[in-house]
């Protein structure tokens, strides 16, 4: 891209009281020694980045409580046209603008890569006794629906239910290109959604179930099982080593450069202080990565 700011850390949160556009009633100081920011954040995106999003804007307005910041999800594709209209500050996204806005529109967005996702299937925890590891290519025929029971990659006799992810979704575009290899995803139109606390609690509640969400919604989640892709487990470790292969940067685009309470709140974002907390919620830090993409 034209436009390009890569951060270690951090990510970022968004939306206000109304406020549309690009901030341009937003007034902020630099936020230093004392200083407060004030004015609003909108934005819009991934739902994989919103745990951290929400998090990074409850300490923000812990020292700066006269921004107001609401939150939005509605998948990648969502969060980087609206950005690119204006209607709002700042969109989140698991894959790069490019792959999808036109190129003159993308070029328009400058990119603040905050942080590592890691993807991981998730099953129905009936079948986590039978089915703890899929090869690429049990994963590419389940999803491409090629395999319908689980008994034919060595599971109970259990049909296989696919919970799906819209295409504007870019954790399905993430998780098509490094877990699929490219291949297209089959639709489930009545099991598809793009929020992933949704798709847990579809995978919990039906037997033979399987998807994928991001590890900042498996924190402290007993509800569905894990599986492994080659024998390798979805972890922060083994992201950092390069060994689990479904990871991606996490962006927060920006119509142009920020300013005001916009950039106050991507400047906590991508902090040393902030990114501290990075790990605690299931995301990677960009500056441990052993494998560069």
């Amino acid at each position: 891209m034209k436009l390009k700011k890569v951060a270690c850390l951090g990510l970022a949160a968004m939306v206000a009281l109304g406020a549309l556009g690009c901030g341009s009633d937003n007034k902020a100081a630099d936020n230093k020694a004392g200083s407060k920011v004030t004015g609003s954040v909108t934005g819009s995106g991934s739902s994989a980045l919103l745990p951290l999003a929400k998090d990074a804007a409850s300490k923000f307005k812990a020292i700066n409580p006269d921004v107001s910041i609401t939150l939005n999800g509605g998948g990648s594709g969502t969060g980087l046209k609206q950005v690119a209209d204006g209607s709002v500050n700042i969109g989140n996204s698991d894959v790069p603008a490019e792959s999808k806005l036109k190129p003159e529109v993308a070029k328009g967005l400058v990119d603040h890569k905050v942080c590592v996702v890691t993807m991981a299937p998730v099953i129905n925890k009936d079948l986590a006794a039978k089915v703890k590891s899929l090869t690429k290519a049990q994963l590419t025929d389940i999803f491409t629906a090629k395999v319908t029971n689980w008994k034919q990659v060595g599971g109970p006799d259990e049909p296989i239910v696919l919970i799906t992810r819209p295409a504007t979704s870019g954790t399905r575009a993430l998780f098509q290109e490094f877990a699929l290899g490219g291949a297209k995803e089959a639709t489930n139109k009545s099991l598809e959604t793009d929020d992933s606390g949704t798709l847990l609690q579809s995978v919990k509640d039906n037997k033979g179930a399987i998807g994928y969400v991001a590890l900042s919604y498996l924190v402290n989640n007993k509800d569905v099982a894990t599986v492994a892709i080659d024998g390798v487990e979805p972890t922060l470790d083994n992201t950092y080593n390069g060994k689990y292969p479904v990871w991606g940067y996490e962006h927060m685009y920006t119509k142009g450069e920020a300013t005001g309470a916009v950039k106050a709140f991507l400047d906590f974002i991508i902090s040393a202080d902030y990114g501290k907390e990075i790990e605690k919620q299931g995301y990677g830090v960009t500056a441990k990565m052993q494998v560069k993409r």
